[in-house]
């Protein structure tokens, strides 16, 4: 089989759709029919399953699927040895990312990676920490940027502090919280983001807010907030200083310290080996400069 014919159904079992994986391989759906048959024939049985809902996976599809997933992956770690014999940055970096950086920070310095760059191509997942720590365990992906305190045995760089503070349209300081009835905003995290909230409130009052409304994204909560729906506790990195009709109160911790979110740039000593690698490490380390 040829290394396009892997890629062929590696993007078939990821898509598990005709028209999806058509339409990622530039081809059109009666080609990309005619070419799996043709792999087909050649292995002697069928690899897929055709229905209305999509495609299905057969005992030996999954054998010549994984087989090819392999293939694909010992072929790019080869190009990128051979890409970091040459003084040009290539490859793929491959970045996993907790959301709110994702979302905040790492824009502007993927903007300047790829405008220095522009041999170099990024792959960015985003999610939760616990989700990023996952795919670098996996070995998904290059490097990770996490928030909270990472139990990690390889590279470990310290990106930044940011505080915690509680904002709220209206309230001004935390003695007004147990006497309002407006709802505490939360947003669905990591258990440890959460547990930091929860250990800050019981030191505080003693008791559980009086109502509380649960969001799947930090950004809505924080919009929730912003229109005066409630209250919430948002990290610096979300706030802007521009933000004039919001009261931000510091959370401080019990020997008066503020409440602070470490960022992390994470990977193994192999990929820091790569030339898109520490190419990105420069620019972030110019970035936090700045």
């Amino acid at each position: 089989m040829a290394f396009t014919e892997f890629r062929l159904l590696a993007v078939l079992a990821q898509e598990m759709n005709m028209r999806k994986a058509a339409e990622r391989l530039f081809v059109s759906q009666p080609a990309l029919s005619q070419r799996l048959q043709s792999i087909e024939k050649e292995w002697g049985t069928k690899l897929f399953l055709r229905s209305q809902k999509g495609l299905t996976l057969t005992p030996a599809g999954e054998a010549v699927v994984k087989l090819a997933n392999e293939f694909l992956d010992k072929e790019e770690k080869v190009r990128e040895e051979i890409q970091s014999l040459d003084s040009k940055v290539h490859g793929t970096l491959k970045i996993a990312c907790a959301s709110i950086v994702g979302l905040k920070w790492l824009p502007q310095v993927l903007k300047k990676f790829l405008q220095r760059y522009p041999h170099a191509k990024i792959s960015l997942i985003t999610g939760w920490s616990s989700e990023i720590l996952k795919t670098l365990y996996e070995g998904q992906v290059h490097i990770g940027i996490i928030r909270g305190t990472p139990d990690w045995k390889g590279v470990k760089k310290h990106l930044f502090k940011d505080q915690l503070f509680l904002v709220d349209t209206e309230m001004k300081t935390l003695d007004q919280i147990p006497e309002t009835d407006r709802p505490f905003i939360q947003f669905k995290s990591d258990s440890n983001y959460y547990q930091e909230i929860h250990d800050w409130w019981h030191r505080q009052f003693q008791s559980t807010p009086k109502r509380t409304i649960v969001v799947d994204q930090i950004e809505t909560c924080k919009q929730m907030a912003m229109n005066g729906i409630g209250y919430a506790i948002l990290p610096a990195i979300t706030l802007n200083e521009s933000e004039k009709s919001i009261y931000k109160i510091p959370l401080m911790d019990e020997f008066q310290r503020p409440i602070e979110r470490d960022t992390w740039l994470l990977g193994y000593d192999s990929a820091f080996e790569l030339k898109q690698v520490q190419a990105f490490v420069e620019i972030v380390q110019e970035t936090l400069q700045e």
